[in-house]
């Protein structure tokens, strides 16, 4: 009874005003990561909205094995082939008269290597706020010093509220060839 009382708080559910818990978390894909084998490098960071940039922020939260993680970009420290991934949630939180375009991009070096749009929330199909995930993945040669970081057009709605463990960058070295 006493461990139930003093149980420390989940770190899954830090920030969150009321947690819903379906499925993985950032935390059980950290963990699952850790397992993972590659070619010893790897990154899984939190990303959050900056104040006045496209580009989002790297949360220190998560794991940075031989990639540099900057406050917004990995940078590769070894030659080859990556998995980058992304996956983001976004709130609008109320619907307008016309849609809203919201873009991701995958840049490499600063410029776009993977893009995804989607136009969202039309007034008439939309009730108050909604609700979006986007998901990317992108399979790619990087070289030593290449840089990975992901634009919105809207960062303003990235959902940090009620999922801020979810909002993920990752990438995954593979091999040294392509």
């Amino acid at each position: 009874l006493l461990f139930i009382l003093f149980q420390a708080p989940d770190p899954a559910m830090e920030g969150i005003k009321k947690p819903i818990r379906t499925g993985n978390t950032f935390e059980d894909y950290s963990r699952i990561l850790q397992r993972v084998p590659t070619k010893g490098a790897a990154a899984y960071m939190r990303v959050s909205s900056p104040g006045n940039s496209s580009k989002l922020s790297l949360v220190e939260k998560g794991i940075c094995e031989d990639i540099q993680c900057k406050s917004e970009e990995l940078v590769i420290k070894e030659q080859g082939v990556y998995l980058i991934y992304c996956h983001l949630n976004f709130n609008l939180p109320n619907c307008s008269d016309s849609p809203t375009d919201l873009k991701m991009e995958l840049l490499v070096n600063d410029r776009v290597d993977r893009q995804t749009l989607s136009t969202w929330c039309e007034a008439e199909t939309c009730q108050g706020k909604a609700f979006k995930t986007l998901f990317q993945l992108h399979l790619t040669h990087l070289n030593v010093k290449d840089r990975i970081s992901v634009a919105l057009n809207h960062p303003q709605f990235l959902n940090e509220d009620s999922l801020p463990n979810e909002n993920v960058l990752g990438v995954l070295r593979y091999s040294d060839e392509m």
